[in-house]
């Protein structure tokens, strides 16, 4: 009786790959695995998925919104602070989505999504940097609620968003209500 051994199997199927394939061909197949590779989680099949689920709120229990209030905006805990990093502007002379006499708004902004503890609906929030002065030092706060990486620029909080202006120097920030999230 003949055995087979696994070494034999494994040399004819790689004898065999070798006589019918060719090294630039190999590594053009494996350039495309590799350059393709990073497109597939972008693909529109995770988001169908996604998007088949409703929205049960789920995904508004973070910390800071089951902590939030809705009464004083001179507070790290106001609920449109949820993605704020730096000194409020409530509490240095200007609102919630004004700057102080003598600072100016920053012409870009990062965005976040807060929930409003009084109708538990989520609201787009931009959060603009005020300019022009020396900072204000009075209510810091460092909120991260759904906080991105650098990567993402328009998300993330640790970006002083004084471009475009004459004196880049920070001041304080706002949080403007843009409207509410379907």
């Amino acid at each position: 009786m003949r055995t087979i051994s696994i070494d034999r199997i494994g040399e004819k199927l790689v004898r065999r790959l070798a006589g019918h394939t060719s090294r630039r061909g190999l590594l053009s197949r494996l350039g495309l695995a590799l350059a393709a590779a990073p497109v597939f989680p972008v693909l529109p099949v995770s988001r169908a998925n996604a998007q088949g689920k409703p929205d049960r709120g789920d995904r508004a229990r973070t910390h800071f919104t089951m902590n939030s209030q809705s009464k004083d905006d001179t507070k790290c805990d106001y609920w449109r602070y949820c993605g704020v990093d730096g000194n409020l502007c409530s509490c240095c002379g200007g609102g919630p989505h004004t700057c102080p006499a003598g600072a100016t708004a920053s012409t870009t902004s990062w965005v976040g999504t807060c929930v409003n503890p009084d109708d538990n609906k989520t609201y787009l929030i931009a959060y603009r940097d005020c300019c022009g002065k020396p900072g204000c030092g009075q209510c810091h706060c460092d909120n991260q609620d759904r906080d991105t990486q650098l990567y993402v620029p328009q998300t993330n909080n640790d970006i002083i968003w004084c471009f475009g202006l004459d004196n880049m120097q920070y001041h304080c920030s706002t949080a403007a209500l843009v409207g509410a999230v379907q």
